[in-house]
């Protein structure tokens, strides 16, 4: 079965829209990272729960969990999948010949220059 998406982007306007994805990727990325920071804090967090007692530690949980997902749907929501947000890394949909690809682009890269099969992943990125 054919994959089908809304719309399949061009290099040139993956590239263009990196000028608003980065900031969403950037954020996505420091919201992670600050989650794996709370880690240690959240099972204590989580017992004061099941309790009714809060914390601060509660509230910035949630807060930056909030962020996360925002970040995620605001990048959906033009398109673009997620693919780990880890490292940043996104894909396009896109054509390459007859065939339905993904651009991948990873924070911190300065243009959208690779880009893999549906089926292989980031393990199979070529350059464009």
């Amino acid at each position: 079965m054919a994959e089908t998406f809304p719309h399949l982007f061009t290099t040139d306007e993956a590239e263009a829209l990196l000028v608003s994805l980065r900031p969403l990727v950037d954020d996505m990325v420091e919201c992670r990272a600050r989650l794996v920071e709370l880690q240690p804090s959240i099972e204590p967090v989580l017992q004061k729960l099941l309790g009714n007692g809060g914390s601060k530690a509660t509230g910035e949980l949630l807060t930056v969990f909030q962020k996360l997902k925002a970040d995620i749907r605001a990048i959906e929501a033009l398109g673009v999948f997620v693919k780990d947000i880890e490292t940043g890394l996104i894909d396009f949909p896109s054509k390459r010949g007859d065939t339905i690809v993904f651009l991948c682009w990873r924070q911190g890269e300065p243009h959208v220059a690779h880009w893999h099969d549906l089926e292989s992943g980031v393990a199979g990125r070529q350059p464009l």
